[in-house]
């Protein structure tokens, strides 16, 4: 059976770093008030000439070295972001040709703070099928250009950033587990007024500014959330007690808590990168992965679950042997 096995991960994030003492500068808020309600105490901000693009290339780069691999040696790239440069061509096409790579599939996957597990379940289905046999999988963004800075209980939530993932295709044995094991997406399309931006190309001819009504989305994220880790779970035959680490999307310290209590998991073996980086959308997953990955925390062998909601909504579970 072929298997997308896990080879290496890259992050990046952009040189401005703004705390909430920063924002509290030209936002009604403060610090106590920002950590008191999300657990968040910074994020970065892309600035002149950083883009969805340079950055999920600096990730890239990072995950490649990382995995001791080449752009010569991929044949995918998959990039999940709600936030892509420009609307045609997709930001995974700039990637590859900033890489150097040219002639192999690239192209974006659309499912906001989702972005990251739908791209992901898409390169493995595509090597597990024979169409890649090594792939750079992107979630970035730069949420940064779609805030409202007159609402102040959202615009203090979002960040910056990068991740990325090299997958490659190998062979494993009856009953032998590596790399990602089993995965579930979901979507309804009935909640969008929940979470949403209020343009678009087609409807405004603008991107729009995000909108967001947070005591609703709170509730859903941590139902879906910790339905679909149970899912995954039990079809994958593991129980809570096999896990050795959750790496969740990165929204609130509220919601991984809730979430973390709803399936009896200790708040010790979840990944929270949150409180410096804030929510990052597709990004948060491979960012607080890598950080997890390079500090010695997620070693080889681990089993690991990652998950993610987002607009629309989406939201989705991988479960994986690094």
């Amino acid at each position: 059976m072929i298997r997308s096995v896990f080879l290496g991960s890259g992050s990046a994030l952009p040189s401005r770093c703004v705390t909430n003492d920063d924002l509290a500068q030209t936002v009604d808020t403060s610090d106590e008030w920002i950590r008191e309600r999300t657990g968040i105490g910074q994020r970065y901000f892309a600035g002149e000439g950083e883009t969805t693009s340079t950055l999920a290339t600096a990730a890239a780069r990072a995950a490649l070295e990382n995995a001791g691999v080449s752009i010569a040696d991929i044949d995918l790239i998959v990039l999940g972001t709600c936030t892509p440069d420009l609307t045609f061509p997709s930001t995974a096409t700039i990637v590859q040709h900033a890489l150097g790579g040219s002639g192999f599939p690239a192209f974006d996957v659309a499912a906001v703070c989702s972005g990251f597990l739908y791209a992901l379940t898409t390169a493995d289905a595509m090597i597990r099928a024979g169409m890649a046999k090594k792939a750079l999988v992107i979630g970035a963004e730069t949420l940064s250009r779609l805030i409202d800075w007159e609402d102040r209980t959202t615009c203090v939530l979002f960040g910056d950033g990068a991740g990325a993932f090299v997958l490659g295709a190998e062979d494993a044995g009856p009953g032998e587990e590596r790399g990602i094991l089993f995965s579930q997406l979901h979507a309804d399309g009935s909640h969008r007024e929940l979470l949403f931006t209020d343009g678009g190309p087609s409807t405004t001819q603008t991107v729009g500014l995000m909108r967001m009504k947070g005591r609703e989305v709170f509730r859903h994220a941590v139902n879906n959330l910790a339905q679909v880790l149970e899912d995954v779970l039990e079809k994958s035959g593991h129980g809570p007690a096999d896990i050795d680490w959750v790496v969740p999307h990165q929204a609130n310290f509220r919601i991984l808590d809730a979430t973390a209590r709803k399936l009896g998991l200790p708040m010790e073996r979840v990944i929270v990168t949150v409180d410096r980086h804030a929510n990052t959308s597709a990004a948060s997953v491979p960012l607080a992965f890598d950080a997890a990955w390079r500090d010695g925390r997620i070693k080889r062998g681990d089993l690991v679950v990652l998950e993610a909601m987002g607009g629309g909504f989406t939201w989705g579970a991988s479960l994986m042997r690094v």
